[in-house]
């Protein structure tokens, strides 16, 4: 079944490949600059992302392996999952309603 942090997970994988593509921008904007610093920063980032992004579809994977394996289960067990829903869903209200 998913896990409450399952959409916290999506989210950080989208953001995550957002800020991937951001630094992959980075390094190509600044490719026609020169100086030993920019150089070897560029180069540095540059390996960085390529060691991140393996991960990053690891991550996506397990996730939609996730997704796939919580619809199989409120498949077969409809009244069990909507018996764990509205579980979750009164003890939320009772938390926000002790606020």
């Amino acid at each position: 079944m998913l896990s409450p942090s399952s959409e916290e997970t999506r989210r950080l994988v989208t953001d995550f490949r957002a800020l991937v593509a951001d630094v992959e921008g980075l390094a190509q904007a600044t490719a026609t600059q020169t100086g030993e610093k920019i150089v070897g920063l560029r180069t540095k980032v540059q390996q960085s992302v390529a060691a991140i992004k393996p991960s990053l579809e690891q991550a996506e994977a397990q996730i939609k392996d996730t997704a796939k394996e919580t619809d199989r289960y409120v498949r077969a067990h409809p009244w069990t999952a909507a018996g764990i829903a509205a579980g979750v869903g009164v003890l939320v209200g009772m938390l926000v309603g002790r606020h």
